[in-house]
């Protein structure tokens, strides 16, 4: 096999074992009435008056920095606590097959629950006359900060046996990359620090590319970000498993 066969094997068998148990039901269940109870009881969508998700979608990184620590969490550290891991290293599969493979099913799984928050988008189109670019726009930041975010996890995953050691750091790890472009951090930076550094900070947080983008511009910095924040962590994640397969 080659090394898209072998990631595509990882893949499919990843992306089965979600729902061989109660854990797609209960994370689909509870993304979607999350979503629905921040859009309209806490967003206000109604009381604003505007044909747009700006409700739905700006609450997105504050329900990812919980729930994707749910689904990242056991994505390395079940398999380091049952013994597994050993089994799978033995397997025809490099390790960058199986970070991959495993990343790629956790992301199409997060990108399913996002993608059943659709009629959210057929219920604005009936109220109004929405920008759809920019609600398309919007879909793909939050599917990138999802990955982002599951990148972040699985490394973090790859270091532990506990689940919800792993489950603590993820969240801790998610909320400090949002932060970073929070305005009373970049506020508090600004008065200590160059113009150049907080710029620095500004940029390295996910918050302020989500929101660039949450607003219908699509900019390649912004992609670029994201994607980088992936490969950065995934590669991390390929060199803990290396370093940690003999434990």
């Amino acid at each position: 096999m080659n090394a898209f066969q072998r990631t595509a094997t990882v893949f499919r068998r990843e992306f089965r074992s979600y729902f061989s148990t109660p854990l797609a039901a209960v994370f689909l269940v509870i993304f979607l009435f999350l979503a629905g109870l921040f859009t309209f009881n806490i967003g206000g969508f109604y009381d604003r008056n505007q044909s747009d998700l700006r409700p739905f979608f700006q609450f997105h990184p504050w329900l990812y920095v919980f729930l994707v620590p749910a689904v990242s969490m056991r994505l390395w550290a079940e398999e380091r606590r049952t013994g597994t891991i050993e089994l799978i290293m033995t397997l025809p599969f490099g390790v960058a097959d199986l970070v991959i493979g495993k990343f790629l099913a956790a992301w199409a799984f997060t990108t399913l629950a996002l993608a059943l928050t659709f009629p959210m988008w057929i219920t604005v189109s009936w109220l109004g006359s929405p920008d759809h670019g920019t609600i398309a726009v919007a879909y793909i930041a939050s599917a990138l900060l999802a990955g982002a975010f599951l990148a972040v996890g699985s490394c973090i995953s790859a270091l532990t046996k506990n689940q919800v050691i792993a489950f603590v750091l993820c969240a801790v790890g998610c909320f400090v990359l949002l932060i970073a472009g929070f305005p009373a951090v970049i506020d508090f930076v600004r008065g200590i620090a160059p113009g150049g550094i907080v710029e620095g900070i500004a940029s390295t947080s996910a918050l302020t590319h989500y929101e660039s983008m949450m607003r219908g511009v699509l900019d390649l910095r912004d992609i670029l970000y994201f994607v980088l924040v992936i490969v950065a962590f995934l590669a991390l994640n390929a060199f803990a498993i290396d370093w940690k397969k003999s434990d």
